[in-house]
């Protein structure tokens, strides 16, 4: 197959000289794991004695992987992305609040981001957590299947209804939905509302997407278990593909409370896994729809591979591509360039309020095997074709 990831200048387009500088100098950070750690602790030690560092963080990573401190901060970025043909997911990355009226606020934040994937044709998805609609404490009792006190009912009533306000304004506006996967100790909470908004709006077409995890070892049976459903029931279901984000925890949380990890034994075994179940749903088009978030190359080519074999078009809507913001440009604008639909993850928020997400950014880049190194070769390349 024709490699079509090795074109730095498509890649790079839309970056200057001085942001091409500053995301190869920012990539030899993370590249320093040691770094990373010292980084990290300086960074929350900083905020909490609330030293003037914004400004600081605001000029190098955060303007790298963030598009704006809110949604008309992101609208520059948005709209040059688009020239490229590559779409933007805007995504409120807030995490970790525990209060009501917090969960309330990121509400209101995704039904007025689903105003801007109306209206905005280069924004033709929207995304929340949800663990940013409800106590993570919460989902996992559920899941687990305990006995809620009176108040948990009522607080739980909260956190359906605000998945369904937010599922039900998609249907109603006919956008799509991704709703994004967290920790296995509460998914299985968060995967019962995922089908159940699924059942009631995704009967004509795919609204509202649930995400696998593929690093998780019974995600591919569980992928059949909800197709076999919607199949029966007369439903269609949408999936995120990802290979998961939360290893690192998911394996210490499993060794410290003595059940068996929840992750693939392999590297090899996830990527298995996660092929496994890309090639499923292009099989079953009819009834599911797929949006595979990835940086591997490989996975994509497979998939660009697969769509060839079966004749389906490159735009075909039932299929998207999706990267995160400042990672894999050489994946996601080569792609569009070929015609096929590609969206980027857009992070925004304030500041302060979005470092947990950028420093599980940086530890990732970090851990995954050769991806830092494939960012930096990139870059490299690109600077030595404009010879700066």
């Amino acid at each position: 197959m024709k490699q079509i990831f090795e074109n730095t200048a498509t890649a790079f387009a839309l970056k200057s000289d001085s942001e091409l500088k500053r995301a190869y100098f920012l990539f030899k950070l993370i590249a320093n794991e040691p770094l990373v750690r010292i980084g990290t602790a300086v960074t929350n030690f900083a905020f909490k004695a609330h030293l003037p560092i914004e400004g600081l963080i605001r000029a190098t990573v955060f303007d790298h992987f963030c598009g704006g401190v809110s949604e008309e901060d992101c609208l520059n970025v948005i709209d040059r992305m688009y020239e490229k043909k590559v779409s933007t997911i805007l995504d409120y990355s807030v995490e970790g609040k525990e209060e009501e009226k917090q969960f309330d606020f990121a509400l209101e934040k995704t039904l007025y981001v689903l105003n801007y994937v109306k209206e905005k044709e280069a924004i033709p998805l929207a995304v929340f957590k949800p663990t940013g609609f409800g106590r993570i404490a919460l989902f996992e009792k559920i899941g687990n299947g305990k006995e809620l006190t009176k108040e948990e009912t009522l607080e739980w009533g909260r956190v359906v209804d605000r998945f369904d306000k937010v599922c039900k304004k998609a249907f109603d506006l006919d956008v799509a939905l991704l709703i994004d996967g967290e920790e296995s100790w509460m998914q299985d909470a968060a995967d019962d509302l995922c089908t159940q908004m699924m059942r009631k709006y995704n009967k004509e077409k795919v609204v509202v997407y649930n995400t696998l995890q593929m690093y998780r070892w019974d995600r591919l049976d569980y992928l059949k278990k909800v197709h076999q459903e919607a199949k029966k029931e007369g439903f269609k279901i949408g999936m995120k593909a990802v290979r998961g984000a939360y290893m690192e925890k998911e394996n210490e949380r499993a060794k410290e409370k003595g059940y068996p990890t929840p992750i693939c034994a392999s590297k090899e075994a996830t990527d298995q896994n996660f092929d496994a179940a890309v090639a499923y749903m292009v099989d079953n088009l009819d009834t599911i729809s797929l949006f595979m978030g990835t940086h591997n190359e490989n996975s994509c080519y497979d998939l660009i591979r697969i769509m060839k074999e079966k004749n389906i078009a490159n735009s075909d809507s039932r299929i998207w591509f999706g990267q995160l913001y400042g990672m894999s440009d050489h994946i996601s604008f080569n792609l569009a360039e070929k015609g096929y639909n590609v969206a980027k993850y857009l992070p925004f928020g304030p500041v302060r309020d979005v470092m947990p997400y950028l420093i599980r950014r940086a530890e990732e880049n970090t851990s995954v095997a050769g991806q830092t190194t494939r960012e930096l070769s990139l870059l490299k390349a690109e600077r030595k074709r404009r010879k700066i």
